[in-house]
This record gives structure tokens, sequence and C-alpha cells, in this order.
């Protein structure tokens, strides 16, 4: 709690312009494919509930920044509401020619399209993001040589010694050291194969990480999978690696894949209990690390928003009714049946999704109040 009250000159501000920024790129993405598809748009918003400040276009799009920033959303002409569930009953009403302008009356394809866009364009300024990154501070490695091996450790009971050089885990090339971290922080208790190099000869040893749990360098607690290895400046190399234009936002692209298997490693051990779930953090957590990230300098805070915007483009990609990936789940069931799902069907999904949603918010909400009183 202390920690977030001391941060607060950086905390609100960064927090508010994260979410303002991750916002805005996600709904443009769905503003800039539905006008391409010919689809009228009837509202841009940034945040929900009542209108601080706004103007309407030429285009007749109202463009509005709301009282609260914990999201927004772009309402096509025929929605009625900002969930992009169609009204029907006004839709009956509408001419041929204006309900061709309506979302609900778009081809399947440009639908789902405009839809898809919105996580497309959050992973599109991830990869950006990186890029430039990579471009002016490089990127710092080491190679995947251990200098020391903790007692105890998995890999001493493997047999692993210093001056081994990792060269795959479970048949996945080893380039650096953070891969290895990388991979084996989100295989707890699974077991793993590491082949090294010793002395010009290749071994295979077989070794479960341990699960364990810290204090990061921001204090948050980290649970996560480790061999018992480390590296240093002579065994490891340590040096940073520039990029040129094209090969940094090859690496950005590798950086957001990275997140995304990371997510999915962490769902799944979270699924089969080999991960407590107090890890998932709400608008409270990251606020806290947003003033923490603003301490450290510019780059920290791009780092961390482009963390965040591939976090919310694969959020809003889950098949859950109410976001995109559920609308996109409508669509491949259209796309199947070569009719829409019924208007009820759609109605009784969108209140189950929205109670996922919901559930999952208290959940993440209750785990942040827990974090910050200790």
């Amino acid at each position: 709690m202390s920690l977030l009250l001391d941060n607060l000159q950086y905390t609100i501000p960064t927090f508010l312009f994260l979410l303002t920024l991750l916002v805005f790129v996600h709904e443009m993405g769905h503003y800039l494919v539905g006008r391409w598809s010919g689809i009228r748009i009837v509202a841009f918003s940034v945040g929900f509930g009542p209108e601080l400040f706004g103007w309407t276009d030429r285009h007749g799009t109202r463009w509005k920044f709301c009282a609260i920033p914990l999201g927004g959303y772009v309402k096509f002409f025929g929605d009625e509401d900002a969930a992009s569930t169609p009204d029907y009953r006004r839709l009956e009403s509408v001419r041929p020619e204006e309900r061709a302008r309506t979302f609900l009356g778009a081809k399947l394809w440009k639908r789902a399209a405009t839809v898809a866009a919105g996580p497309i364009a959050n992973f599109l300024l991830a990869i950006a993001i990186f890029a430039v990154l990579f471009s002016i501070y490089g990127r710092a490695v080491a190679d995947p040589v251990v200098a020391f091996v903790a007692p105890g450790s998995a890999a001493e009971k493997a047999g692993v010694l210093p001056g081994d050089r990792l060269i795959s885990i479970d048949g996945k090339r080893i380039a650096t050291f953070d891969d290895v971290r990388r991979y084996v922080s989100v295989r707890p208790e699974l077991p793993i194969t590491v082949r090294i190099e010793r002395a010009g000869a290749t071994v295979d040893l077989d070794m479960v990480p341990q699960r364990t749990e810290s204090v990061d360098p921001l204090g948050n607690k980290v649970e996560e999978g480790k061999i018992g290895i480390g590296t240093n400046q002579e065994a490891g190399n340590f040096r940073v690696e520039t990029y040129g234009p094209l090969e940094a936002v090859g690496q950005g692209a590798l950086q957001s894949w990275r997140i995304v298997t990371g997510t999915f490693d962490y769902l799944s051990n979270l699924v089969v209990g080999r991960m407590n779930a107090d890890q998932v953090g709400g608008p409270i957590r990251i606020a806290q690390m947003s003033g923490q990230m603003a301490k450290l300098g510019i780059a920290e805070v791009l780092n961390f928003a482009a963390v965040l915007s591939v976090s919310i483009g694969l959020l809003n990609l889950m098949p859950v009714p109410v976001l995109d990936g559920g609308h996109l789940m409508f669509y491949a069931v259209e796309a199947l049946r070569g009719r829409p799902v019924g208007p009820a069907a759609q109605e009784l999904a969108f209140r189950i999704g929205f109670a996922m949603v919901l559930m999952l918010t208290v959940f993440a909400a209750w785990n942040d109040i827990n974090w910050l009183f200790g």
C-alpha cells in the first residue's frame, strides 16, 4: 500500500497514459477497418460513462473521452450498446440502403475483419514499440554457459557442472541464457531434458524444475520454475546486441510471440494446479507497476506498454461472448451454418459472457486488494 502511495505522482499520469494509448489503438483498429468496410460509425469512445469532452466529425462520428478510463468502444450504426449488440427492432425499420451501412448488414468477412482488427492493432503496436526499443537501446544478452550451480538444485542433482553450455531444452534450441530462464520458468515440476556441451561432447540430462516463490526488483511476488544455475560476465560474455530496422521488427515480433506463448503456458499451469492464480492482476496492480516503470524511465514505460498491449490483444481474442473473440466465434459458426446464430441464442451467450468477464474482473480486483494490503 505504501509503495503505491509513494509512487502516486508517477502512478496516476502513467497509468492514464498507458490505458489511453492502448484503448485508443485497439479501438482505432476497429474504426479504420469498419470505415474501410463501409460501415457507418456512430461513436468512438475512450472510456465509459459520462462524456468529459468530445466532438463530432463530418462523417457523423462522435469522438469522446469519458469519465471511467477502463476501456473504450466503437459503436456502429445499428448497434444497441457499446458491446455491439444488434438493435434488431430498429433494424427492422431501416431502409435497405441504410441497412447495408449497419454492422449487421455488412458481409461476414467484413464483420470478422472489423472485429479482429482491434486485437491485431494491439499486436502491431507491441511489435512497433519493441522494434523501436531494440533499434535505440539494443538488447542485453548472455551466452547460455553455466558459471555456478546452486547446491541441492535440480541442475546439481542432474549433474550439471560449471562451464557447461546449454544447447537445447526438450529439443528447442537455446541461444541465450535468457532463453533458459524463459523456458524453465513456466514449467515448474515438469520433467525436461537439457542437452549440454561439455569438453566437446554433448550430454542429455533429465531434471525437474523446482517451483519457487520470490520477489522481483519491483516488489511483486513471482512464482516460477527454476533449475538452479547462473552465469556471470566471464562465462556468459554479457553484451548488447544491436539491430537494424528490419531486424528490430523481426525481434519485436518474436518478443511479442514469446509473451503470447508464455501466457498460454501460465494458463495451462494454472488449470492443472502447478501455479497459483494470485498472479492474475487487475487495474490496481497495473497502476502500481506503471508508477514503478515511470521511475525507471521512458524505455521501461514503453516496454511495459508493449507487454500490456499484447496481453490486451490476447485477452480480447479469447472465445468469450462480449469479447472480440466471442464475436469471431459466432462468425465462424455463421460461416459453417450459412446463416447467423439466432438473436435469442446470441443474447443468452452475451449474458453468460458478461458474467464471465465480470467474475474475472472481480477475481483480479480481489487479488489486487490482497496484494495491496500484504
